[in-house]
């Protein structure tokens, strides 16, 4: 900033200053009505359901998440069976929690190899059809 000398160039500068004070105002009151917009629920949810939407990959995790609750309960279904032994259903629950973090963190090796499964089976129908 210059040094100011003359009782002009201070009236000047104060003027400057004022309107700049004034035009700083006006753009805090504008980001604050965008805030105060910003922060409604329906406009969160907005928001969040545009950031879900354009996330990329969602699906496949959606996908690979329910694969692996869905296997991790089928596999205590079938280690449990019927049973009432307390040990077992704890090793039944071990057991879906294991199966349910290796699918999930895996599902395109658990898909791979699920269609190597079916393809194979597939062929020998058909081979045993002929």
């Amino acid at each position: 900033m210059q040094n100011i000398t003359s009782t002009a160039g201070l009236k000047n500068a104060i003027q400057l200053l004022e309107i700049e004070q004034v035009i700083n105002g006006q753009l805090l009151k504008e980001q604050f009505y965008i805030t105060i917009e910003s922060l409604k629920p329906i406009n969160l949810l907005k928001s969040t359901f545009k950031d879900i939407a354009t996330t990329p990959f969602l699906i496949d995790n959606i996908l690979g998440t329910a694969m692996g609750l869905a296997t991790g309960s089928l596999s205590k279904k079938i280690f449990i069976g019927r049973s009432g032994n307390m040990f077992r259903k704890l090793l039944g629950s071990l057991l879906q929690f294991g199966v349910t973090t290796i699918v999930a963190k895996n599902p395109d090796a658990i898909k791979s190899i699920s269609q190597f499964i079916f393809q194979h089976f597939l062929r020998k129908k058909e081979k045993n059809s002929e």
